[in-house]
């Protein structure tokens, strides 16, 4: 077979496939079109010469972020409350993903052994609480924390649960599907000598995916923070809550701290998730 040699581009070679290339483009931009008129985005908005100054006003004020020892001691009340949120919430979410995990993953299936074939009950089971987990993570905590602001008032408590609730169908979800990807001959070694689900897990299929679940779970802390502080803003306290109220106010130099704040809050997840990687490696 003869290698036929590429013809090179030059202006008496154009490009032979740009009409296809520009074909894409209008049909990306005539499918695109609609969803923009949609939207009511018009950009030409941001342009506007009394929003320009609204907006350079208040910019100017994150030069000069705001470092009374009175309003640091707040910021730091509120970022260790929302750290504790983040933390609660991701714990009450383990304690229902951990046991979720155990039944939705099918190399733990006890019913399969020898056949391969599951039982119909279990099958049914492992199925509803499949669905169960795609409801709860389907609804954004942000709903949640909506929900339960209602419900017990403003504060934490709205917070914790709506992140309990989301995070619980993630990480049962993704809890589950780090484990089938994984080797799983220990673990269906201990099933076949008669081990029960969670010896199996624990000495079987965990010491493969520790490094993984670990980093994951770490992840969604971190997500769990982020997503605190955005729930703060519905009123389920912490971080978010002030720089809600801050940003009514239009106080840039207020909101400039509890930014930085937050972007260390998210650095220090970061680092604790390497650290742990560092140690399972």
């Amino acid at each position: 077979m003869h290698n036929v040699p590429a013809v090179p581009l030059s202006p008496h070679h154009p490009d032979p496939t740009w009409r296809k290339r520009v074909a894409m483009v209008l049909l990306g931009v005539v499918l695109l079109w609609p969803l923009a008129v949609a939207t009511e985005f018009y950009p030409w908005v941001l342009f506007d010469w009394q929003s320009l100054q609204a907006t350079g006003r208040f910019l100017s004020d994150f030069l000069h972020p705001a470092h009374d020892a009175e309003f640091l001691a707040m910021v730091a009340r509120e970022a260790w409350k929302t750290v504790a949120i983040a933390t609660c919430g991701l714990t009450l979410a383990l304690l229902g993903a951990i046991p979720a995990t155990l039944v939705v993953t099918e190399r733990l299936s006890i019913s399969r052994l020898g056949t391969g074939r599951m039982a119909s009950f279990p099958r049914l089971v492992r199925q509803l609480l499949r669905w169960l987990l795609v409801v709860l993570r389907s609804v954004p905590e942000l709903v949640w924390a909506l929900l339960f602001v209602r419900i017990f008032s403003l504060g934490p408590t709205a917070g914790v649960l709506a992140i309990a609730l989301t995070y619980c169908g993630m990480l049962g979800k993704v809890y589950a599907e780090i484990l089938e990807s994984t080797d799983h001959h220990a673990s269906e070694v201990l099933l076949q000598n008669g081990s029960g689900r969670l010896a199996a897990l624990l000495y079987g299929a965990l010491p493969e995916a520790a490094s993984e679940l670990v980093s994951y779970t770490v992840y969604r802390w971190e997500c769990a923070i982020r997503g605190s502080v955005v729930m703060g803003f519905v009123g389920a306290g912490g971080l978010g809550q002030r720089m809600d109220e801050s940003t009514k106010m239009l106080a840039g130099g207020e909101v400039a701290t509890m930014l930085i704040v937050f972007v260390l809050l998210v650095a220090l997840a970061d680092l604790v998730s390497k650290y742990l990687r560092r140690r399972l490696g």
